[in-house]
């Protein structure tokens, strides 16, 4: 075995293969290959990886080879996290999920949650360490150093002048070598031209992307400049959908609320069928009377997923691209929905199975307006499946809660079963799986599907046995999507399942309804709507004043507009549009000409007008940026005070 070692570490030619291989690898896992070979991102790729061994090749020492181990095993790690981030998210990591690192590892840890997001092939970007260590050790044990050798030939050229030919030709192409690779670093990683086309190559390119990244949120935040409030507000007032009309103003007025985030439940499941069962029995029941059903409303999350859902939701502010804004501005004053129906003289409570500091909901909440966060430490854990408590005891404590509280109150309710990796113990499990789903993710999640409909059939039925329910608007949304088809299982039996491509029109689609019993009809409306949208059409129903002008959402009750800027999953950049029922899907090297435009009907593909997606994609950047400001700069406390 040994003997087998030696021979394959002189053969110090195998490393460039290897390192060639290896970068196709890291992009086909990423999701990136269709886009990297019209760039030749590749040749990019390959370029830094052999000079980073070529430079550390130049001369024997040991600080050379204990540099060369680190860095390498350094990279490899971040390709191997890079690979496995893509694949869910369609990005790379930033700089910026440093501070997420905490809430990544408490999803992590919660059940075969890597398992069912992680592509094994990610393994790839780590298995040829030790060949390439190997090679590179053996290749030092008696090199002095490229210059060195030629100094040394020039002095015996007469002598020896194949040496010296062959040390010239070595320098020339060291030479060659670090110098394209450093004005290509500079060139690419900088990008001192503000130009496109690097623009282009760094949102594919591996080593340029993350220094540009490190520039971009590192360096440019500290230059922070100056902010022109009344700018913000003019651009606002010009791109920010715009409702006008009274209908159903005031209906629910001096109700209680009940807001119910449903962790990970898409929109194909409501009304839907599997094999012979309804999926969504209780939901189904309830669109049925005294509701109205928004069929196209999509997810307008960010990197923060969950927690990004209810920021957007509870304060019709987007999220981006960066960090979780319960962290970022956790410390920003708020008007969202809990203070303002505080100033109507409600309760404002939120209620979740989990741990408080998850997504650092126990500091965010306070600036929130929440008065009470009852989380696992307040809550008895009766019944625990996957992270939490289980939704069906998570209400019926909540109710226990509730009706102890002076009327009218407001409950923020954030389910929990549904997630990720859709864990169940076969004794709560009421849907018969076909054989083949029994182990899949897909057969899990329709059956955690199930339980949470169960579970929302055991709510109503506990708000009527104690006299809240006739009194109270339910209003229930998704947080975000929970078939993700950047993984290729899901996308395949998706696709079977829906009985056409699984595509992004679906994926994003997540339900929102509200019900308020008494209103005497029902109704589905296919208004294009968002998380974004929730709040203000909130403030309708329940005749509730904003009291600041940063909305950038829209009452969905009195509008045919709708449109909606996209963060995560699709791209910044990407947006739906309802005057056309349109996503459009930012390219992945982030330009309108690669991007892809679907029907939010049936998900088919059209052509697009480059022009009218490019004013559409910059509406939508806008959108993003405007919002950024305003809590970068804390602009909602220069109208409100707590």
């Amino acid at each position: 075995m040994r003997t087998t070692l030696d021979s394959i570490a002189k053969k110090h030619w195998l490393v460039y293969p290897v390192l060639i291989i290896k970068t196709f690898l890291f992009y086909w896992v990423a999701g990136m290959l269709d886009m990297m070979i019209v760039y030749e991102v590749p040749l990019l790729t390959i370029l830094f990886f052999l000079t980073l061994y070529e430079v550390f090749s130049m001369k024997e020492s040991r600080v050379r080879r204990s540099a060369f181990t680190t860095i390498y095993i350094f990279l490899s790690v971040l390709l191997f996290m890079d690979a496995a981030y893509s694949s869910y998210f369609g990005r790379y990591l930033s700089v910026n999920q440093i501070y997420q690192l905490g809430s990544l590892a408490q999803i992590a840890t919660g059940g075969n949650v890597v398992e069912a997001t992680v592509s094994p092939l990610c393994v790839l970007m780590l298995i040829d360490i030790p060949f390439v260590i190997m090679w590179y050790r053996s290749r030092n044990r008696k090199k002095t150093g490229m210059v060195d050798s030629f100094v040394k030939a020039m002095n015996t050229r007469k002598e020896k002048p194949g040496r010296f030919v062959g040390n010239l030709l070595s320098l020339i192409f060291h030479t060659a070598l670090y110098t394209t690779a450093i004005c290509s670093l500079y060139y690419y990683g900088f990008n001192p031209q503000n130009l496109r086309s690097v623009q282009r190559v760094n949102h594919i390119e591996i080593v340029t992307y993350h220094i540009n990244d490190v520039l971009v949120n590192v360096a440019g935040k500290m230059r922070r400049g100056q902010v022109d409030e009344k700018e913000i507000l003019s651009q606002m007032k010009q791109i920010v959908p715009a409702s006008e009309g009274d209908f159903l103003h005031g209906a629910a007025k001096g109700r209680n609320l009940i807001l119910i985030q449903t962790e990970s439940m898409n929109d194909f499941v409501i009304g839907a069928q599997y094999n012979g069962q309804e999926i969504t029995p209780n939901l189904n029941q309830l669109l049925n009377q005294d509701t109205l059903y928004f069929d196209h409303c999509y997810s307008t999350t960010g990197v923060g997923n969950t927690a990004d859902a209810e920021f957007s939701t509870l304060n019709s502010l987007y999220a981006n691209d960066e960090r979780e804004c319960y962290r970022m501005f956790v410390d920003n004053t708020y008007n969202g929905l809990p203070w303002m129906l505080r100033e109507k003289g409600y309760e404002a409570m939120a209620f979740h199975g989990y741990i408080k500091t998850f997504w650092n909901r126990f500091e965010a909440y306070k600036n929130q307006g929440f008065q009470h966060y009852y989380s696992e430490e307040e809550l008895e854990m009766t019944e625990k499946e996957g992270f939490g408590l289980t939704d069906k005891e998570m209400f019926r404590q909540a109710v226990d809660i509730l009706k102890t509280k002076k009327q009218p109150f407001f409950s923020f309710m954030i389910t929990l079963t549904n997630h990720i990796p859709y864990e169940l113990d076969s004794s709560r499990a009421s849907l018969k799986l076909k054989p083949e789903d029994k182990n899949s993710l897909f057969g899990h999640y329709l059956q955690t599907i199930r339980y949470t409909d169960e579970a929302f059939g055991d709510l109503i039925r506990l708000l009527k046995e104690n006299g809240m329910y006739d009194n109270t608007m339910i209003v229930i949304y998704g947080d975000h999507q929970g078939m993700n088809l950047e993984t290729r299982a899901v996308r395949y039996k998706m696709s079977e399942f829906l009985g056409k491509e699984y595509n992004y029109e679906e994926m994003l689609n997540i339900p929102l309804l509200f019900h308020i019993p008494g209103l005497g009809e029902h109704r589905t409306i296919h208004t294009v709507a968002g998380e974004v949208d929730i709040m203000p059409t909130i403030a309708n129903l329940m005749d509730l004043d904003p009291g600041q002008p940063y909305i950038f959402g829209h009452d969905l009750l009195n509008t045919d507009e709708g449109f909606i800027a996209q963060v995560s999953y699709i791209g910044k950049g990407s947006y739906i549009s309802g005057n056309d029922h349109e996503i459009f899907k930012i390219g992945k090297d982030g330009t309108v000409e690669s991007g892809r435009l679907l029907s939010t009907y049936d998900g088919s593909e059209k052509s697009f007008d480059a022009v009218k997606a490019g004013a559409g994609s910059e509406r939508s950047r806008r959108l993003i940026d405007l919002c950024q400001e305003v809590l970068a700069y804390n602009l909602i406390a220069n109208h409100v005070h707590h």
